[in-house]
């Protein structure tokens, strides 16, 4: 039975190795955790999940392998129980003698069986009652009714009394895959640390060499870590501007939380695409332009660069000369870039638009492209696969 969880995991892509498994079955066996799906959900995802940025995906695979409808109202709730049906509209609070008057329905396995079965017969939303899956009531399916041994469907708990229950993953934000948001920003600041400091030179550590000098009874064990500031030198590029700025203010946070990690942090604006002109601050009014051959003349080929922005425009506004739609451009952006390109070997673009979603836009394949490919989209996943080419 175990095996369909192991293949969940695999499934939704929860790294798991052979042992860990084997040490999960041990626990099982000399009952570590309570016999319930909470204690076997609690005891699995301590011995099997070793990164929080992969919480939600066990989840989803937990609920895979209990078998429920789903674990998002977006992806099921929607599609196989309407959401008006469980709208909260009717609140019941039943006496003590009613409740008393109720059973358990029995195992688990018997109250899904129901549930299936009550699924398929229902054609319409449902309040009050004791059979159908609606809102109050006491039937065992639901919510914000009673049912001593019942399944929470949608809304919120009131009774505490669900053995089972559907609801937003708390940890979607946590997938690496997932966009930049409050909730994982700190992941993606521990990947853009890691990077920093990853290459950097090392330095006399004095409190771990005492430590390890105490470890090896007295005998000298000199102990080295890496600087605190690498000497790793950063160009943001931010393009500023319409769609573009609830994602340049995410970037930002990010960039300025590792300032102190880098030894130059540098960032400069740009619309849509690359010409003769770039600004040193977003509102990009004439007494903050710097031209971009400058910036070529004043930063050399050691430098990293990272843009940012979502490669979404028309595609004249890369390939054609007078493309750019705020000023006159003798020469194709494209010309702009490559020359950007060539001159900062150890370059790639960040976009804030779902990957999923690339292949839809012209100018976003046209981009990726010139790139040869090194566009990464604005997760944790993918600041870490950006920075790993930074890093070559």
């Amino acid at each position: 039975m175990f095996l369909a969880l192991f293949d969940a995991l695999r499934r939704q892509r929860v790294p798991v190795t052979p042992r860990e498994w084997l040490d999960l079955l041990a626990a099982l066996q000399a009952g570590v955790s309570e016999p319930t799906p909470e204690g076997l959900y609690a005891l699995a995802r301590t011995v099997l999940v070793k990164d929080e940025g992969h919480y939600d995906r066990f989840d989803r695979a937990f609920a895979q392998f209990l078998g429920q409808v789903a674990s998002t109202p977006a992806d099921a709730l929607g599609k196989v129980i309407p959401d008006h049906w469980l709208s909260d509209a009717l609140q019941r609070e039943l006496s003590d003698e009613d409740k008393a008057r109720l059973q358990q329905v029995g195992s688990l396995e018997e109250l899904m069986r129901q549930f299936a079965e009550r699924l398929a017969e229902q054609h319409e939303r449902h309040e009050g009652g004791n059979r159908w899956i609606g809102t109050g009531g006491t039937s065992p399916f639901g919510h914000s009714g009673w049912h001593p041994g019942g399944m929470r469907v949608g809304g919120q708990s009131r009774h505490r009394s669900a053995a089972k229950v559907w609801e937003k993953r708390s940890f979607a934000e946590l997938d690496g895959d997932a966009e930049l948001g409050p909730r994982n920003l700190k992941m993606a600041l521990r990947r853009l640390r890691k990077f920093a400091r990853s290459g950097a030179a090392e330095e006399f550590d004095l409190e771990g060499t005492i430590a390890a000098t105490a470890r090896d009874g007295g005998l000298l064990n000199v102990a080295m870590r890496p600087q605190r500031r690498n000497a790793v030198s950063v160009l943001l590029l931010l393009d500023i501007g319409g769609s573009m700025d609830d994602h340049v203010a995410a970037a930002e946070a990010l960039f300025g939380a590792a300032r102190a990690e880098f030894k130059h942090l540098v960032h400069a604006y740009f619309h849509n695409f690359f010409y003769d002109t770039l600004w040193t601050q977003a509102r990009r009014s004439s007494a903050d332009e710097v031209p971009l051959l400058d910036v070529l003349n004043r930063y050399g080929p050691h430098w990293r660069v990272v843009i940012v922005g979502d490669a979404a425009m028309h595609p004249w506004e890369i390939l054609a000369q007078g493309g750019c739609n705020e000023a006159w451009n003798d020469e194709p952006g494209q010309v702009w870039f490559q020359r950007l390109q060539a001159h900062f070997p150890h370059l790639v673009w960040i976009n804030p638009v779902p990957a999923e979603r690339w292949p839809y836009t012209q100018s976003t394949t046209l981009v990726r492209q010139l790139l040869e490919d090194r566009m990464y989209p604005l997760t944790p996943d993918g600041l870490a696969r950006a920075m790993t080419e930074l890093a070559r």
